[in-house]
């Protein structure tokens, strides 16, 4: 005697099999889709490099802000050399007064302003007559500026 729900009940068992498995790699699937998703979503933006110029005019060393993220200049740190040579002084920023320079350095270098510097500022010191070397006419100067250990910029310029 042969049943007749043997054939039956074989034949859905192979379909409900094909089923589940599909719908398995479908939920999979959406799982990986919306975990990709995600993680690009939670990237952060790139950090757009931090720009800056200088220009030296008689003992005035001015540096601009041309672009990228404001810097605190409380975690800065300026190094001058002229002709080569390191000025026995480095300027202290932020400042008021400073062996080696004259008092009073203007925007966030100085110590009373918002050590936040930000694009479009300036920030500049006059170097003085006690530092050496002296900031002539036609020296090359180069000014290396960190963010504690971190390289943010080497300038370089000829004195007028």
């Amino acid at each position: 005697m042969s049943h007749p729900f043997h054939r039956a009940t074989r034949g859905s068992t192979v379909l409900v099999g094909s089923v589940l498995l599909v719908g398995v790699v479908v939920v999979l699937a959406a799982g990986v889709g919306v975990a990709v998703l995600d993680t690009a979503a939670s990237t952060p933006d790139p950090v757009r490099p931090t720009m800056l110029s200088v220009s030296v005019s008689g003992g005035a060393v001015t540096l601009t802000h041309d672009g990228g993220a404001p810097l605190d200049v409380r975690t800065l740190r300026v190094r001058i050399t002229v002709e080569g040579d390191e000025l026995a002084y480095q300027p202290p920023v932020p400042f008021f007064s400073a062996r080696g320079f004259r008092p009073g350095p203007t925007g966030p270098f100085n110590a009373a302003s918002d050590p936040r510097w930000t694009a479009g500022e300036r920030a500049s010191f006059e170097v003085a007559d006690t530092n050496d070397p002296a900031l002539t006419a036609g020296d090359d100067v180069v000014v290396r500026v960190y963010d504690g250990e971190t390289p943010l910029a080497v300038l370089r310029t000829v004195a007028s």
